[in-house]
């Protein structure tokens, strides 16, 4: 088994890889969708963020993300808070999903905050799925609706690029078109393959 994380700055083109290397035969393990599940209705997860932040569900029972969102982005304790909530059960199905991976799969935790939770040496690679600042923004903007302002903080929010490229084995560019990052999985994926089989 090769355990490969995952990671790169919001807007970088993350999950587009994410799901180029599960189309080509890696096991997947996405902390977002995790995160998800962690804190959905009904969790012991979703109790606790209750009883630390208040009433932040919506009128179904859900965790309201917005707004948490709103309380969390900005505020580097209520989200180191939340963060001791979700982190510790993420990781505790990722490594349930990961026990039950073939012996010869190629495992990618695709995990947003690597590098701030101190997690990139935990894996035998690291992928960092990377593009300029600029690019970034543009694609917060454009793609996601953002105002330039939450764009920014959502940004600075994480790990510098410089943070990541640090901790990075291999650095995907996505600055070009989807064509070039599928050729550059493609590449990428030959390499896991070997690394995994071997």
């Amino acid at each position: 088994m090769l355990r490969v994380g995952l990671t790169g700055g919001i807007g970088a083109g993350k999950s587009a890889v994410s799901r180029l290397l599960g189309e080509r035969g890696a096991v997947v393990i996405d902390s977002d969708v995790l995160a998800r599940e962690v804190v959905a209705r009904g969790t012991d997860g979703l109790a606790e963020v209750v009883d630390v932040f208040g009433d932040v569900l919506t009128s179904e029972g859900e965790l309201d993300r917005p707004a948490v969102g709103r309380i969390v982005f900005g505020d580097a304790d209520a989200r180191r808070k939340l963060e001791a909530i979700i982190h510790p059960r993420v990781r505790a199905r990722a490594a349930e999903i990961e026990a039950a991976a073939p012996e010869d799969a190629v495992v990618v935790h695709d995990i947003p905050l690597l590098v701030e939770t101190g997690q990139a040496d935990k894996f035998e690679l690291v992928l960092v799925v990377d593009v300029a600042p600029e690019l970034q923004l543009q694609r917060l903007t454009e793609l996601r609706g953002m105002t330039d302002e939450e764009a920014k903080q959502r940004i600075a929010s994480q790990a510098s690029r410089e943070d990541r490229l640090a901790a990075a084995d291999v650095v995907v560019d996505n600055s070009g078109s989807l064509g070039e990052l599928a050729r550059r999985v493609d590449e990428i994926w030959a390499d896991l393959s070997r690394r995994a089989a071997g």
